[in-house]
């Protein structure tokens, strides 16, 4: 008898735990589509105009508090673009953000934030 809360113990901790990954996973798609949406709006804004929405990826940092992003795109010329992003102190309510994105090469915007309301520095 005392190995059935044990074994349902261990059952809720192995679904919690995959839960944690599916969460982890569903954090990280709403931010690269943020950043994606976010540095194509503000390129648009620009008059950079993109062949199609910026593909972004997060390459593990193995901590909660550093956070990366990278996003590639083309603009309707061809011309390469690259979206860099970098928060520290992620894990906190104040994140330390910065973006960077170039269009073939040179630099075209930096700013602390992307999306609605972001005023780029």
């Amino acid at each position: 008898m005392k190995r059935v809360p044990a074994v349902l113990l261990a059952a809720l901790l192995v679904l919690s735990l995959s839960g944690c990954k599916v969460m982890k996973r569903i954090s990280d798609g709403a931010y690269e589509n943020a950043v994606a949406d976010g540095s194509a709006t503000l390129l648009g804004d620009r008059g950079v105009r993109l062949k199609a929405r910026p593909m972004c990826r997060m390459p593990d940092t193995r901590s909660d508090a550093l956070l990366r992003v990278h996003c590639t795109a083309r603009t309707t010329a061809g011309v390469p673009v690259v979206v860099t992003g970098t928060a520290t102190d992620a894990d906190t309510e104040h994140p330390q953000e910065v973006y960077i994105v170039t269009v073939g090469g040179r630099e075209a915007l930096r700013t602390h934030c992307l999306g609605p309301g972001c005023r780029p520095s």
